[in-house]
């Protein structure tokens, strides 16, 4: 009974760990490198059930938007989740226009406790306006503040 008891509450909390992992919204800041369309900017991200959109708001030599749609797999019982997705971008500078596609995979993790969401991802471009091109130098670090 002992035992029976114990498993009972190890997966009570592995659920309730796991609980305090997820999050709905999330808005914060991505770092990037400045040679894409879509640099630094600001990220927001939306989950509709196990998937996500997310918009990125970049700022620099050029403004840019750009919209994903990320499907997201949980890796174990830990907060850590592995994502892939596609989307596209538009990016303007004062003599120029860039618009293409773009894909995603990274991990994201939600600390338990705490309202902070980290991912790593790498999202290369295929810019198909004003100049065909692909940029595969896409590496990205971003902290977002969570809401439930």
């Amino acid at each position: 009974m002992k035992q029976v008891l114990t498993v009972i509450l190890f997966t009570i909390s592995l659920s309730m760990a796991k609980a305090q992992g997820d999050y709905k919204t999330a808005l914060g800041i991505r770092m990037g490198p400045s040679i894409p369309a879509i640099k630094s900017g600001i990220s927001i991200k939306h989950f509709i059930g196990n998937n996500a959109i997310e918009g990125i708001i970049s700022f620099g030599d050029a403004v840019g938007l750009c919209g994903l749609y990320e499907i997201h797999k949980p890796l174990a019982n830990t907060n850590l989740k592995w994502f892939i997705g596609a989307g596209g971008y538009a990016a303007f500078n004062n003599s120029s226009s860039s618009i293409g596609a773009a894909g995603i995979v990274g991990l994201d993790y939600k600390f338990a406790g705490l309202p902070l969401n980290l991912s790593l991802d790498w999202k290369p471009e295929l810019n198909l306006i004003t100049k065909v091109g692909f940029e595969a130098s896409t590496v990205g670090f971003t902290a977002r503040f969570t809401f439930k």
